[in-house]
């Protein structure tokens, strides 16, 4: 009886909603997070069932246990950012990295392609620079990261320089015309094997706010006192002009124009119920192909849409092939 209650236990500490190559998808090693980064000793408490965790609503805590992580799983010993920038979850953008290398191996005999020969444009890379980092730690791509903001390109730019396993692999590009996605980002003649996006959710910093209420009283009990944010964030990463659908609107039609040059379009959706615009709009623009991944973390889901012109698709280039 004690080890079947033992091995339930054991089973049921598995995430099973993250990706099977996620690093994160067991409970937190916290003796070995610890060791990675001393600092984040002070902020490990019993969660309400006795097990070591964090206060996830306290954005200190948040980055302190983002930056183990990062060191631990991943090797990345130097990643640092404002504390008002967007802090983000490991473990749900590691993901997106994961998938999107799934859907690049569909068209590659069913392995994963691995090495800098492929190409990846992140849209919105922020001052985490965190998409392309895992991209170039897990599959050794090479990687674009626009942003509409210059302090945010500074601050990835920063990351870049401070770790050797990312020199010469990000690449950093300033979009000075928004609310433009491509233009300035994907040169003439290049090609690109996948674009990934996480845009803002919300049209108005008030929405937001609501947002932020939910999330931390959900992980508190609490109410929101209207300064805490788990996960920080600028207006800019927050906020952008007709939310994140009129965002995904301007960015599918945009991408028709690039067409020839993208092997797969994708971005994030936050909400089930957003699909279905996302859809009309796809097939207005006469995409070949959508694939759509469900994923998430805890209590919350996300979808990844991914989109192409090419007929048919073709198989992208590289330099070594891998099965993970």
């Amino acid at each position: 009886m004690f080890k079947r209650n033992k091995m339930t236990q054991k089973k049921s500490r598995e995430k099973t909603k993250l990706h099977k190559r996620n690093k994160n998808r067991v409970n937190y090693d916290f003796e070995a997070l610890k060791k990675a980064m001393p600092e984040l000793l002070n902020h490990i408490k019993p969660n309400k069932f006795g097990e070591d965790s964090i206060d996830f609503s306290d954005a200190a805590s948040v980055k302190l246990l983002n930056r183990a992580l990062l060191k631990f799983y991943y090797g990345v010993a130097n990643w640092d950012f404002p504390s008002h920038n967007l802090c983000p979850p490991i473990p749900g953008r590691a993901d997106y990295i994961h998938y999107m290398a799934d859907l690049l191996s569909e068209s590659n005999f069913g392995k994963i392609p691995t090495g800098e020969q492929i190409k990846c444009i992140d849209i919105g890379v922020g001052a985490s620079c965190i998409y392309p980092i895992l991209g170039v730690v897990e599959y050794g791509w090479s990687f674009i990261g626009s942003d509409i903001d210059d302090r945010s390109i500074a601050s990835a730019q920063k990351i870049v320089d401070a770790n050797e396993q990312l020199a010469g692999k990000i690449e950093l590009v300033l979009q000075t015309s928004p609310p433009r996605v491509f233009r300035h980002v994907i040169k003439e003649g290049a090609q690109v094997d996948v674009v990934i996006c996480n845009p803002p959710f919300h049209a108005t910093i008030e929405e937001a706010h609501k947002g932020t209420k939910r999330k931390v009283q959900n992980l508190t009990g609490k109410k929101w006192d209207g300064e805490t944010k788990n996960f920080s964030g600028e207006k800019n990463e927050l906020v952008v002009e007709g939310g994140e659908i009129n965002f995904i609107r301007n960015m599918i039609k945009e991408s028709k124009r690039y067409a020839s040059q993208v092997h797969w379009f994708s971005s994030l959706v936050s909400k089930k119920s957003k699909m279905r615009g996302v859809y009309a709009e796809l097939n207005a623009v006469g995409v070949q192909k959508i694939k759509t991944i469900t994923t998430g973390t805890g209590n919350k889901s996300s979808q990844i849409v991914a989109w192409t012109f090419k007929k048919p698709a073709t198989k992208p280039k590289e330099n070594k092939t891998e099965e993970k």
